[in-house]
């Protein structure tokens, strides 16, 4: 129920998903009367044996405290969502609604793995190289250094495990020089250097996790929040930018109809839509966070990190590793 455009964005969404993946089955938890009417509006056949409505009564809405939402609303979709998940009836629970009552309602439910504080929210960007992934993305705006040592952990475990040989990590930092950053930055650096079986490079700049210098860049939340609406709002102009200049005038028109095709391929490599869903790591179970303004693309893409994470067990892999890893 949750996001900028809930189950009217959401259902359709889902249905894609369903189609694109023979084997998915999603359950729908909400007010049962609005999802049945945006079920209603589909065109084509649905397969109701692989979509299931769960209803809860009540809703947390954008605003909301995350105190207020974890003890006021018993009925709210997302912590009947989770609920199905700790249960065991879900496998991941997939979420556009308040980032702030996800957090405390996952933790609280779902609870973290052995050794980790605090779960972080991890997502990839993309860079000359590919991707890196960048955590936190803003559920942990005051962090401490062992809360970086342990995101740097997790990020690593998880880059390994989604393919990605010896991820080289690095903390994020106002300048790549020992003397550089804040305390916490530099004596989470001091732990890492002393992590056995880490591939830690150091610090890092942004315009180097641009480059692609890193596969893993730690950060706080405050941080990489910001990080990442600059990213997403850059790409938006970048691509916008050239599309306007590509409409001034017949030459110009000219010259955008033979670069059409290239400039239809960075928009959509670009787009904050192929890459949205933020996991949760962390938890003892799967929560990817969509972003509240995704649309349907954005949405069955969140959908889509949920499912590579169920099918690599990737709570399970956590633990195994972390055990070894964790001071």
């Amino acid at each position: 129920m949750g996001g900028d455009f809930g189950p009217h964005c959401i259902v359709p969404a889902c249905i894609s998903a369903l189609a694109e993946f023979p084997s998915l089955h999603l359950t729908l938890v909400g007010q049962a009367s609005l999802i049945e009417e945006q079920l209603e509006r589909q065109s084509g056949d649905v397969d109701r044996a692989r979509l299931q409505i769960h209803h809860a009564s009540e809703v947390i809405t954008a605003n909301e405290r995350p105190a207020q939402a974890l003890r006021g609303k018993p009925d709210a979709s997302m912590r009947v969502a989770l609920e199905l998940v700790r249960q065991g009836h879900a496998h991941a629970c997939v979420s556009a609604g308040n980032t702030g009552a996800l957090m405390a309602l996952s933790r609280y439910l779902l609870k973290t793995l052995p050794g980790i504080d605090r779960p972080a929210m991890v997502s990839p960007l993309p860079t000359e190289q590919g991707h890196c992934y960048l955590l936190d993305l803003g559920a942990n705006v005051d962090c401490s250094a062992e809360h970086l040592y342990q995101f740097a952990i997790m990020g690593a475990v998880a880059a390994e495990t989604l393919g990605i040989e010896q991820p080289r990590v690095a903390l994020l930092n106002v300048g790549t020089e020992d003397i550089k950053g804040n305390q916490q930055v530099k004596l989470a650096a001091s732990l890492l250097r002393q992590a056995s079986g880490l591939n830690f490079i150091g610090y890092i700049e942004g315009d180097g996790l641009y480059r692609g210098e890193a596969d893993v860049v730690v950060c706080d939340g405050f941080v990489g929040n910001i990080l990442l609406k600059s990213s997403e709002g850059l790409a938006r102009m970048i691509t916008g930018r050239l599309e306007r200049l590509f409409s001034e005038g017949l030459f110009a028109q000219t010259i955008g109809a033979l670069a059409m095709p290239l400039l239809r391929r960075l928009k959509d490599d670009l787009a904050p839509a192929q890459h949205n869903g933020a996991s949760f790591l962390g938890l003892q179970g799967i929560v990817v966070k969509s972003h509240g303004a995704a649309g349907e693309e954005g949405f069955q893409s969140a959908i889509r990190c949920a499912l590579r994470e169920v099918q690599e067990n990737l709570p399970q892999r956590l633990h195994g590793r972390l055990e070894d890893m964790l001071l």
